[in-house]
């Protein structure tokens, strides 16, 4: 969180803290003495996403974290996170998180296949080949720490790592990255990794591996060359957005990726 309007910062702890409770806008803008209006557009000027769905998203990472750790009913789930429709919550899941609870439960054995397999690889460069139809995002990947395990990259609509990646990639170390082929359009840089220490659990919930995300977008136009980027993963911060997207379903779709290249 930069110095400026510091009590948004102050906000976004009182979220944390209270995010069991009703979070009205009201309620949320008196904690920063603004009007709902000017408290909204502060918010989403620093936070890149508006307060209450950023309170949402929370909110969804709650609902992972109950999935996993109890015997919770997905109807209780939802419920515990403020939806009291089964249907409303199963469909924002899904669309939030790429499967349905039921899957997000059950997914601890495929996540664990599906990293096991990124560790044999030995060849990580087909799924970044190119067809010239559009524009490679190039760039360059550091971290604050030392770091050695898998790096995915994703361009999203929105600056929040939810829902599939429009683009993307996985890198198998720090250094060097490409998407190829982005299409025309406005996009927001994440990026998060998995250490080779890690198991399923970790990255199904992954609340402690470093991460980075663009406040800026970048936007492709056609035959516009795009500068090259740097990127630089840290550890998770307060204000930081919940990872929501299921992590090994990109990695899936980056061994799949591979899979085609091999056999074309």
């Amino acid at each position: 969180m930069t110095d400026q309007y510091p009590e948004i910062g102050e906000v976004v702890v009182y979220i944390h803290q209270h995010i069991h409770e009703p979070l009205e806008l009201s309620a949320l803008a008196a904690q920063a003495a603004y009007s709902p209006y000017h408290f909204n557009r502060i918010f989403k000027e620093k936070m890149g996403i508006p307060p209450l769905y950023y309170v949402s998203a929370l909110r969804m990472q709650k609902a992972k974290d109950l999935l996993l750790h109890t015997n919770l009913s997905v109807r209780d789930v939802g419920l515990e996170i403020g939806q009291q429709s089964l249907g409303t919550f199963t469909t924002q899941f899904t669309k939030r998180i790429g499967m349905t609870p039921s899957q997000f439960r059950n997914s601890i054995p495929q996540a664990n296949n599906h990293f096991h397999s990124l560790q044999k690889l030995r060849d990580w460069t087909a799924a970044s080949n190119s067809t010239g139809k559009h524009t490679n995002i190039t760039g360059t990947i550091q971290a604050a720490v030392p770091f050695e395990g898998v790096i995915l990259i994703g361009l999203f609509a929105k600056p929040i790592p939810e829902g599939f990646p429009l683009h993307g990639t996985l890198i198998s170390s720090l250094g060097d990255f490409c998407i190829p082929d982005v299409k025309p359009g406005i996009y927001y840089i994440m990026a998060t990794s998995v250490s080779w220490k890690m198991k399923a659990e970790d990255f199904l919930l992954p609340h402690k591996t470093l991460r980075t995300r663009s406040r800026k977008p970048i936007i492709v136009e056609p035959f516009s060359p795009i500068p090259h980027q740097e990127v630089h993963l840290y550890p998770p911060r307060v204000d930081d957005p919940p990872i929501l997207i299921s992590l090994p379903l990109l990695m899936n779709k980056f061994l799949q990726r591979i899979h085609q290249h091999s056999n074309s």
